[in-house]
C-alpha cells in the first residue's frame, strides 16, 4: 500500500512531529508509516485521514499486489 503523508506533510508545511501528536503516535510510527515500513490501523489510517481534511483513500493508496 503506497502514502501520501510526505506529500501531504509537505502541503500542510507541519512536521512529521506534530501529525504524530496530532493523531496520538510516536514520530517513530507516522515514519514507519511514511516509509511503508508499517501498516497503520483502520483508525489510525481515519485519524490521519481527518486530519488532512480527505479521504482516507486519497492518503492511502491500495495497490494491485495488496
Amino acid at each position: 500500500m503506497k502514502n501520501r503523508i510526505k506529500v501531504e506533510l509537505a502541503e500542510k508545511d507541519i512536521t512529521q512531529q506534530q501529525l504524530a501528536e496530532a493523531v496520538g503516535v510516536s514520530r517513530q510510527t507516522i515514519v514507519a508509516i511514511e516509509k511503508n515500513r508499517f501498516l497503520p490501523s483502520t483508525p489510525l489510517a481515519l485519524k490521519i485521514a481527518r486530519y488532512f481534511s480527505k479521504p482516507v483513500e486519497s492518503i492511502f493508496i491500495l495497490e494491485d499486489n495488496d
